[in-house]
């Protein structure tokens, strides 16, 4: 399972990146790709990017989980 959490994350971050282009310079990377946001292919890339975004998300909450538990001292008897 941590190979296809890593294999999420980099999606999540080439999407993240097209966003940020997207933003910045209103061009689409995906788009010009598949020749255009509503093509069959380009549909299937942001429903792959956006449910990878969504096994990011269980990473985030596994680590929150892991930092919230209290430290536990070694105690000497």
């Amino acid at each position: 399972m941590e190979t296809l959490q890593k294999l999420a994350l980099a999606i999540t971050i080439i999407g993240s990146l097209n966003w940020g282009v997207v933003g910045i310079f209103k061009f689409d990377v995906i788009a010009q790709l598949t020749d255009g946001a509503y093509q069959p292919l380009a549909r299937f890339l942001y429903v792959i990017i956006g449910l990878s975004g969504l096994m990011t998300l269980s990473v985030l909450f596994n680590y929150w989980q892991r930092t919230d538990e209290p430290a536990t001292v070694p105690t000497t008897d």
